[in-house]
């Protein structure tokens, strides 16, 4: 499995988006947001979106250069229109308003509607907890086909919809990033298993007789199976939700038929962006939060665990090993990536020339 470092990796993502008509500053954050998602261990999310990202952008369903637009201001309310572009530049806009009003409100409700695939939703919640907010995060999507079963379902009626919590670190604790899709697994991590030729986890899909299988395939195949929720019908019961507020909300629209977009993924997103701050003396808050982590992460390990981790830091972990040694990239990624770069005029050889890579064996930088 190639490794590539993250700076290579970062300037071949750059490379792509300016060839499809991106501006510098578009080409870095959407670089910099898929390789910190590969970096922190979600493959799903990482530049293995590219090939999918870049069908869009030569069907006109995303824009390059589109900024997001503000629909509603009025106190601690926001709504954001994204307009159909680069996800990881109208939700970067977003959130910066978000932040910006909380510092001044305390608080703010800000929905982003009709934005371009956002990525993983704790890119988001991490930079709201940089600057020492909390921030909660309810997403739903609109794409060219529902992938998960409602509890007791056996088809698709919606999508991965995900969840996030942040909250900054204090005290000298780090930052917990609680980032999830409802589905047992992400559509994501099905497509990476399928790349790899894996197995998914038990009970993560059912086959288009809503009967349960391991085998990815069904998800690419006619007829098509369907992801499981998380936690039966509590995850099925989160997912509904995350609908709801992010869909109808925002005005953006929840899932539904007569929505499907084909090589498209529209997020909706609602953000709840508050300051720890305004409920008292921010020291004592953070001090109660420390004690607590401390106190969970005292629990003895069970059989075969090495140490009771906090959400976040498996992210963190993950990041430090990549940077050390790179980010690996499965055979079956790697090729889609060189022809989709093939397709917008970067032959194989600058690819690999960029990359620093021939396909095979350690990157060098």
């Amino acid at each position: 499995m190639p490794q590539v470092t993250a700076e290579r990796l970062a300037e071949l993502i750059k490379t792509m988006c300016r060839r499809s008509g991106s501006a510098e500053r578009e080409a870095q954050l959407v670089a910099d947001h898929l390789v910190a998602a590969n970096l922190s261990g979600h493959d799903s999310h990482g530049v293995g979106m590219m090939p999918a990202y870049i069908a869009a952008v030569r069907e006109d369903r995303l824009r390059p250069n589109t900024v997001a637009t503000v629909a509603l201001d009025s106190g601690p309310f926001l709504v954001v229109d994204g307009n159909g572009g680069y996800g990881q530049v109208v939700a970067h806009e977003a959130i910066e308003r978000a932040i910006a009003k909380a510092r001044v409100e305390g608080l703010c409700l800000m929905a982003l509607r009709n934005a371009h695939h956002i990525g993983r939703i704790g890119h988001w919640g991490e930079l709201c907890a940089a600057a020492g907010f909390i921030s909660i995060h309810y997403v739903n999507a609109i794409s060219h086909r529902a992938v998960v079963a409602p509890h007791g379902g056996a088809d698709a009626r919606f999508v991965t919809n995900p969840y996030c919590t942040a909250i900054p670190a204090m005290d000298g604790e780090p930052p917990v990033i609680l980032d999830f899709a409802t589905s047992l697994i992400a559509m994501g991590k099905v497509r990476v298993a399928h790349n790899k030729g894996e197995a998914v986890p038990e009970g993560a899909l059912i086959d288009a007789d809503g009967r349960p299988t391991r085998d990815p395939g069904v998800m690419f195949a006619e007829p098509r199976g369907a992801l499981r929720s998380m936690g039966q019908q509590k995850g099925y019961g989160l997912a509904l939700v995350c609908d709801i507020l992010a869909g109808a909300l925002s005005g953006g629209g929840t899932f539904l038929p007569e929505r499907l977009a084909r090589n498209t993924i529209i997020n909706n997103m609602l953000a709840i962006v508050l300051d720890p701050a305004r409920f008292g003396e921010i020291g004592a808050i953070g001090a109660e939060m420390a004690a607590f982590q401390h106190w969970v992460r005292a629990s003895p390990p069970a059989p075969g665990v090495e140490r009771v981790m906090l959400p976040g830091e498996p992210e963190r972990r993950s990041r430090a090993e990549r940077l050390a040694r790179g980010v690996p990239v499965d055979a079956r990624t790697w090729e889609e990536l060189v022809a989709t770069a093939a397709g917008i005029g970067i032959g194989r050889a600058e690819f690999e020339r960029i990359a620093g890579h021939g396909g095979s064996g350690a990157a060098h930088a």
